[in-house]
């Protein structure tokens, strides 16, 4: 089954509607690598969560610090959430709802390189929560898709064991997907999350940024040739497309500069 994304906006509350889920604040947490003397980011993200219980009624209760990019990040997971915040949340929650109710709607499937075989499993949402923090885009799917490469954990290919190193599993899944076939990639940052929705003749690239500081010169990799784009960022109406170029079965370009929330459009 093939979702389409129609726009949902979130709202304030000030207290979770009930029998609600509570969804972690958005962010990031800098950790120590252990193979290095350098700080790893760790993406706190909720976009599989919500995946997964896509019919299901969400809230936030979060700083003012996270209310914009946490009213993004559900409105780009089409979520029917609810935004608990501070007086200083409010104004920023506000702001970011002002930005996307001019996004132009778009009804268009979700895109994907790998089918989920979704058991309900922690070990199966963890392997969620990774591929979407690297990128590797995904769909649930309850039976497998010839269209994609279909992972469930215990099957003959996927035995559950393999669980036990998620990041080692994700690299194997990307492996079998192979660079030159996904659908997207990102160059310079680790701390943006992507949800892509489209088809043949055009596209939406929804871009989340998990850190409380801007992102600059962000190179987005799209296969398909889509030669004519346009981007709105929130909090910088001035940005546009840099470098862009689509060639060899594949479009690139560069976002100058980012905050929580940034939509790129792309048509043939």
């Amino acid at each position: 089954m093939i979702l389409l994304l129609a726009a949902i906006l979130p709202s304030l509350g000030s207290a979770p509607p009930e029998g609600a889920i509570r969804l972690q604040t958005p962010g990031v947490q800098y950790r120590m690598n252990e193979a290095s003397a350098t700080r790893s980011p760790w993406i706190d993200a909720n976009g599989w969560r919500i995946l997964r219980k896509s019919g299901a009624r969400y809230y936030y209760d979060v700083p003012a610090t996270a209310s914009a990019l946490a009213a993004a990040e559900a409105f780009v997971y089409g979520a029917l959430a609810t935004i608990i915040t501070d007086a200083a949340g409010v104004a920023s929650f506000n702001r970011m709802l002002d930005f996307l109710r001019g996004i132009p709607d778009r009804d268009l499937p979700a895109m994907a390189n790998i089918g989920m075989i979704d058991d309900g499993s922690d070990q199966t949402g963890e392997l969620m929560n990774l591929l979407s923090r690297r990128n590797l885009l995904y769909r649930i799917v309850t039976a497998p898709d010839p269209q994609l490469v279909n992972v469930r954990l215990g099957s003959n290919e996927f035995p559950k064991e393999d669980a036990a190193n998620p990041a080692a599993l994700a690299q194997r899944i990307r492996s079998k997907v192979t660079d030159e076939k996904r659908l997207l990639r990102i160059y310079g940052s680790e701390v943006v999350v992507a949800r892509v929705i489209g088809n043949r003749d055009r596209i939406r690239i929804h871009l989340l940024n998990y850190a409380s500081r801007p992102v600059v010169g962000l190179r987005v990799r799209v296969l398909g040739d889509y030669p004519h784009g346009s981007v709105a960022a929130y909090d910088k109406p001035e940005v546009k497309l840099q470098e862009h170029e689509s060639r060899d079965g594949a479009t690139e370009f560069t976002v100058p500069e980012m905050n929580a929330y940034a939509v790129i459009d792309l048509s043939k």
